[in-house]
């Protein structure tokens, strides 16, 4: 500067975005603000939002999709962490026609008990997708449907097919709970700052009614099935690990004469789904590698209830079969047949 000394700008925080308002966008927090108009319309369309709607909205940053809901909807309950975005929301729509259909929760949204809503839209921190998946699916009364933004190959997971290659536990538990479809694809380039990767907005509707099976019993189910999801059952099921961890739950319900575990169907069974994909094989095309068989004792026997466990598998038709290739549907059969011969994984 002329005639004087030139001031020098404090440097910013590396993972810092500056916002026109004076706001510093966080990368590590998950804070990418969408900054298309035009997409922000396709969403609040695509939403199907009703005028009678109580929409909730996650991670509402500074507002832009929070104006479009609140010029459809009856009411917009929006759950941001920031203490700096709910300022924010809060002087943008201070004095306006909307200001009394906002309600703002500043909170953690996977420590928060959420209200009554009927339908959820959501930008949310990719790093919260598998927990927030499972507690939107656990909440009572359960939703009519949710809009969520996920990292595309987390949302490619949830909407995957047999025989797709990122077909997984996280798949088949997703799709036990609701049905879920891709409803379009968002680059990088319409966040500020831009994450490192591309998007996808999926619409999640729970089953209605669900299906009744114990959770825990199907959790225990789906991690032996997935342990090697392009291997045949007929394999998996020979494990020693697994025929050991079957036959004495096998053994502690025949000593404890106790019903089946489906008794449990009916209790609040939600409380136990894990939807991580923390041990999700994407490629399992070699071979058998550390995978123990049990092909008999020493004298070269198989054991009875091993024969059982095969027994079933044959009967029903899927020994040959593959948990990367199996519908929902065919999970449920197969759990019912093990069941029916009190086999149990919980």
């Amino acid at each position: 500067m002329a005639g004087g000394k030139t001031k020098k700008e404090k440097a910013r925080p590396a993972g810092h975005t500056p916002y026109q308002g004076g706001i510093s966008f966080h990368k590590s927090k998950g804070q990418h603000i969408l900054r298309n108009p035009l997409l922000v319309d396709s969403i609040v369309q695509k939403s199907g939002i009703k005028s009678t709607d109580v929409i909730l909205e996650i991670g509402p940053g500074t507002g832009n999709l929070t104006k479009k809901l609140l010029e459809v909807g009856k009411r917009v309950i929006a759950v941001e962490i920031d203490a700096r975005m709910v300022l924010e929301l809060q002087r943008r729509f201070q004095g306006t026609p909307h200001s009394n259909r906002l309600q703002v929760i500043q909170g953690d949204v996977l420590k928060t008990e959420l209200p009554y809503f009927d339908i959820c839209v959501a930008n949310i921190p990719y790093q919260i997708s598998s927990p927030l998946t499972f507690k939107l699916l656990k909440h009572q009364p359960a939703f009519r449907c949710a809009i969520i933004m996920f990292q595309r190959e987390f949302a490619m997971r949830l909407v995957a097919q047999p025989g797709d290659k990122l077909y997984c536990r996280l798949t088949v538990n997703t799709q036990l709970l609701s049905r879920v479809s891709h409803l379009l694809k968002v680059g990088r380039n319409n966040f500020r700052p831009p994450p490192k990767v591309d998007s996808s907005v999926v619409r999640i509707e729970p089953r209605k009614p669900p299906f009744e099976v114990n959770q825990k019993e199907w959790d225990g189910f789906l991690r032996i099935c997935f342990n090697r999801k392009n291997k045949t059952l007929g394999s998996i099921f020979r494990q020693k690990s697994v025929i050991n961890l079957l036959e004495k739950n096998y053994k502690t319900l025949q000593a404890l004469n106790l019903a089946p575990a489906q008794q449990g169907a009916s209790e609040d069974t939600n409380d136990v789904m894990d939807f991580s994909d923390e041990d999700i094989e994407m490629d399992d095309d070699g071979v058998d590698d550390g995978m123990e068989v049990e092909d008999g004792n020493a004298e070269g026997e198989v054991s009875e209830f091993k024969k059982k466990v095969l027994s079933v598998l044959k009967k029903a038709g899927f020994e040959g079969e593959r948990s990367s290739k199996l519908k929902l549907q065919q999970f449920l059969d197969l759990l019912s047949e093990f069941n029916k011969d009190g086999i149990h994984f919980s």
